[in-house]
């Protein structure tokens, strides 16, 4: 039987069309929370028949259906949680809730994109685009952590890390050089398993081993990384959604750091991203639980 996720909230079109598609694709059981009215009207919008589906009732308010959603993936009942049709600092504040929330301990809560890029030999991640705006070095540690745990949940077994920001020389002025130094030593030392982490890279070396090698770079990370480090929510957003938009990425993403995947979609994300980030979350909730560090 298809694993069960909590839709929180499901109240457009677009959203209960998501949830649909996730049953119809044979990919997940969805469990509709919210008000039962604004579901069903959602339902009309999307021109769906709503009695196919659980529906979960709570009130109408939009934090109530978080903070059922969670507590479904919380207790079991739930493999995991997507976000519907509420702001995703609603849904991110029942996740995070210390008491009653997903949150693990001793781990920072971040997110990755897994991307389908045209131009790129494999599989690429990207974090943090979505949850940790201007993350330190310890945030910026757990961000790696949390994407190596969901990339070796992938099958990834030594991952490649290439730390970004805008040169690719330690300059102290500029603290992402710095905290890039700091975390490919942080690997060197072992902290993050079997991974290797190399930086500051700009993201012209990053991305192509060839421009690497024309400014004298010698790296095994470039051209290969698996994951992508962004030095900032700016950067990393800006980045994702030119992937996208520019590049004709297809991505799949989710909130790390919890007890049970997240789904964390935006309004203008395609169906195929949608699905993309269900069927991700059921590989990380089938092979691993929750996602956790090295």
């Amino acid at each position: 039987m298809p694993a069960p996720i909590a839709v929180a909230h499901p109240a457009d079109a677009h959203a209960f069309a998501a949830a649909a598609a996730m049953a119809n694709e044979g990919l997940a059981r969805p469990l509709l929370v919210g008000g039962r009215e604004p579901i069903l009207r959602a339902a009309a919008a999307a021109r769906l028949d709503a009695g196919h589906f659980e529906i979960v009732e709570t009130g109408n308010d939009r934090r109530e259906a978080a903070a059922r959603a969670v507590a479904l993936a919380r207790s079991g009942a739930a493999m995991a949680v997507m976000k519907g049709s509420l702001h995703s600092d609603e849904l991110i504040g029942a996740v995070a809730q210390r008491s009653g929330g997903l949150l693990m301990r001793d781990t920072r809560l971040s997110h990755a994109f897994v991307f389908d890029l045209p131009r790129y030999p494999k599989l690429l991640a990207l974090a943090d685009c979505v949850v940790n705006v201007a993350p330190k070095l310890r945030v910026k540690h757990d961000i790696v952590a949390n994407a190596l745990a969901l990339l070796r949940a992938l099958g990834v077994t030594a991952p490649k890390v290439a730390v970004v920001a805008a040169v690719e020389t330690v300059m102290e002025s500029i603290p992402a050089t710095v905290d890039a130094r700091a975390l490919a030593e942080a690997a060197a030392r072992g902290e993050f398993g079997d991974a290797l982490v190399e930086g500051p890279f700009g993201f012209d070396n990053a991305f192509s081993a060839e421009a690497a090698r024309i400014k004298g770079l010698a790296s095994a990370v470039a051209g290969d990384a698996d994951l992508m480090l962004m030095p900032d929510l700016n950067a990393g957003n800006i980045l994702y959604k030119s992937f996208i938009y520019a590049g004709g990425a297809e991505c799949a993403g989710l909130v790390l750091g919890v007890q049970a995947p997240v789904i964390l979609t935006s309004r203008a994300d395609s169906q195929l991203s949608r699905l993309a980030s269900v069927a991700l979350a059921v590989l990380v909730g089938r092979g691993a639980g929750a996602v956790e560090g090295p």
